[in-house]
């Protein structure tokens, strides 16, 4: 069973976190979510998780869990007295002159012990029960997050210029990608099957192009560190940021070896620091990294099958952000100003929406969506997705900080965007840029990447 196997791979890799021996602070907001948190704060977090469109039975069945596993600790713990108590006594009998007398209760103890040992077994299944489903509840949003159920609960924040005026009909990208033979999906169906793409000439060149734009513009202007981190990843780092077990099968897995091909740089980047500890002067930390990524999309068929938009592979700019807790709302701000800078830059008109309760990451107390404007499809398509998850991430994956002059570490904050799909991008700019004879004008700031170097 899916269930059983994750399990076992969690305890193989011993990143199941004792949930006991933490206290997560009301204050804080959102977390993955602790044993005492939830007991203490069950309707709290019934009422968000409903939000979410979470039905309540995990969580009834949690409380049931947790009582007996009180009850049961309660027990256990009368019985090791109990056993203390007549350890003391038997040792006091066999010194003594009633030597005989301390058979019966060696024997009653032997049973008590055995009693505790099936008890102890039964404990740590609960356990690992209730682990189950606190691996499954996600973070709880934050309140200023619109209560809904779908993408179209979105609220819409802001938009940016103005939507491209043509004196023709725009086309959607992938008629001009097969009428100039830049985007080929028959020749990528051939190579490896549906949701594949082939760009060539000048696709590719714009790709190319598009990708040392947002990487200069991250490290040149915006302050972030490039990393090139691996595209294969281990179930450990898979689980810190949230991916499974809840996605499993959204993911591509290798077969016969504890490895996931990378649905986003997200997952390698923010385990650069999993079980460490970061010292506060060096907060906050800003990497940005392009990478493939890969994805399943599972339960998303019928969904985009035409053109670029919901590939099994794409690639992306990703930024990712680890700060201190007073720090990370205004660091999402400015997350989501550095990913508008591209399209800014681009000249490309887009809005900016915040999503709904039940459109929500699994991970992310809160998220920006950039939805860029596509003329030949007349309609608003994300591009890139900006996400605060609080301690959520950090807890799983135990990424700490220590404040200056203090000795007790806490828990970063982590956040990220795409800054921004490079895919995504690239259609855009080529339904934006498109000329009547089909032909694609390249954006101002594009045009030192086209110049011949060599």
């Amino acid at each position: 069973m899916i269930r059983t196997d994750f399990r076992n791979r969690i305890n193989r890799n011993r990143i199941i976190i004792s949930l006991q021996n933490k206290f997560y602070h009301l204050s804080d907001t959102a977390t993955m979510l602790e044993l005492r948190f939830i007991r203490e704060n069950i309707e709290l977090v019934k009422e968000k998780c409903a939000k979410r469109g979470m039905p309540a039975d995990k969580l009834d069945e949690f409380s049931q869990l947790d009582q007996k596993r009180l009850t049961l600790l309660g027990e256990v713990e009368s019985l090791k007295n109990k056993r203390n108590t007549a350890s003391k006594d038997i040792a006091a009998m066999k010194s003594g002159p009633e030597k005989e007398k301390a058979e019966p209760l060696i024997l009653e103890m032997r049973e008590t012990s055995q009693k505790i040992k099936d008890l102890d077994a039964e404990l740590a299944d609960i356990q690992l029960r209730l682990q189950d489903i606190v691996m499954t509840i996600p973070n709880l949003c934050d309140d200023s997050v619109p209560v809904g159920r779908s993408d179209s609960d979105n609220i819409e924040i802001k938009q940016w210029g103005k939507k491209p005026v043509f004196a023709f009909t725009p086309k959607p990208h992938w008629e001009l990608g097969e009428q100039r033979n830049i985007i080929d999906f028959e020749r990528a169906a051939k190579l490896s099957g549906a949701r594949f793409s082939l760009l060539t000439g000048f696709a590719s060149r714009l790709d190319r192009a598009l990708t040392n734009f947002m990487l200069d513009l991250h490290t040149q202007k915006n302050g972030y560190t490039e990393v090139l981190p691996p595209f294969l990843v281990n179930t450990a780092s898979m689980t810190a940021t949230g991916q499974l077990p809840k996605f499993e099968a959204d993911l591509f897995k290798i077969q016969d070896w504890d490895l996931y091909l990378i649905p986003t740089a997200e997952v390698p980047v923010t385990n650069i620091y999993r079980d460490e500890t970061i010292a506060e002067k060096d907060l906050p930390v800003k990497f940005t990294a392009f990478t493939p990524c890969f994805r399943s999309e599972a339960g998303s068929y019928g969904k985009d099958t035409r053109g670029l938009i919901r590939q099994h592979q794409f690639t992306k700019v990703e930024l990712v952000k680890f700060t201190t807790p007073e720090t990370s709302t205004q660091e999402l701000e400015s997350l989501l100003a550095d990913a508008e800078s591209v399209l800014q830059l681009l000249n490309l008109h887009y809005r900016v929406v915040t999503l709904c309760s039940g459109d929500l990451g699994f991970s992310s107390t809160k998220t920006y969506d950039i939805e860029v404007w596509l003329p030949g499809q007349q309609a608003y398509r994300e591009i890139s997705s900006c996400s605060n998850f609080l301690d959520f991430q950090a807890r799983r994956g135990s990424i700490r900080y220590r404040p200056e002059g203090q000795k007790k570490s806490r828990l970063v904050h982590t956040l990220n965007g795409s800054g921004l799909a490079v895919g995504r991008t690239l259609l855009a700019v080529m339904e934006n840029y498109q000329q009547e004879d089909g032909s694609i004008a390249i954006p101002e700031v594009l045009k030192p990447y086209f110049q011949d170097r060599f």
